[in-house]
């Protein structure tokens, strides 16, 4: 976008020698056809596939900016690349948006160092220091040097302690925690995150079965940490109904029919007795 060939135009004429057909014929060729196929033959290297490739894509755009919007647009990299394929951004910014560098558009990276994607649609504008400079301590949105007691400004997540040092905020010790119920805050520099509490917890202030602030139904407190409640091996009997057996689970419990027998209408009833023919059961699909 940015090699467009017009200074390399600017004093040529039609080609054909100094005549005074020529000379009288030379106003032309500013605003030629011809001068804009120079131009455009001019953009892209002969190896470079991509951009030669977007000058063909795009010729229906150069020639409508050549002779329809040159003189109320006069920068051709402005107009094509940046308002109207879309594929550049203004100096100084980046990204889809083209938002301005850190340090601001006029001053990218403060001036010592390079924003990555400068100019694109691209890159993340995170600064690459120049040599001789460093980064500002994560907790500073500007400063003068590379500690967290060089910060012009503290970052969001971060506050100016009585040493004028930014240190970070915990999130985590406000009350009410800025979490939900079944979930435990994890204080992070600058930041929070908010984990979700083990399965066998009801409410928690950390990881794991041993920072229940409550057990959760179906689990029982043993020494500090909340376990799986044996429902099975319990003297009062939860398996109440004729045939059926326990079987434990995670913070719960199954009741099954015993073996040899099915469930019919919420009863355990026996399916057929050991060696028993099955025609008498199966009367209607047994021959006689």
């Amino acid at each position: 976008c940015q090699q467009l060939g017009f200074e390399r135009t600017a004093n040529q004429n039609f080609g054909g020698g100094n005549t005074a057909w020529e000379e009288r014929k030379l106003s032309k060729y500013e605003t030629s056809e011809i001068r804009l196929m120079e131009i455009v033959e001019g953009l892209c290297d002969s190896s470079s596939f991509e951009c030669n490739h977007m000058v063909e894509e795009h010729e229906e755009h150069f020639e409508t900016w050549w002779f329809k919007r040159k003189t109320k647009h006069p920068d051709l990299h402005k107009w094509f690349c940046i308002e109207t394929i879309k594929v550049c951004c203004p100096k100084g910014t980046f990204g889809p948006d083209c938002n301005a560098c850190v340090g601001g558009s006029e001053r990218p990276c403060h001036g010592n160092g390079a924003c990555n994607g400068d100019g694109s649609r691209g890159g993340n504008g995170k600064c690459s220091c120049h040599h001789g400079y460093t980064e500002c301590h994560s907790s500073c949105k500007t400063c003068t040097g590379a500690t967290n007691q060089d910060c012009d400004e503290c970052k969001e997540g971060w506050e100016e302690d009585d040493q004028e040092t930014c240190v970070d905020v915990n999130e985590c010790s406000k009350d009410p925690v800025p979490c939900k119920e079944d979930q435990y805050c994890l204080n992070t520099d600058g930041s929070y995150s908010c984990k979700a509490c083990d399965k066998v917890c009801s409410g928690c202030t950390g990881a794991g079965p041993d920072n229940c602030q409550a057990c959760a139904s179906g689990y029982q407190d043993t020494e500090g940490t909340c376990t799986d409640v044996d429902e099975c091996s319990q003297s009062e009997p939860v398996c109440t109904k004729e045939h059926q057996e326990c079987v434990n689970n995670q913070g719960s419990y199954t009741c099954i029919c015993s073996e040899g027998y099915e469930e019919r209408d919420g009863e355990c009833v026996q399916t057929q007795q050991p060696g028993e023919d099955e025609c008498w059961h199966e009367v209607a699909q047994c021959p006689f």
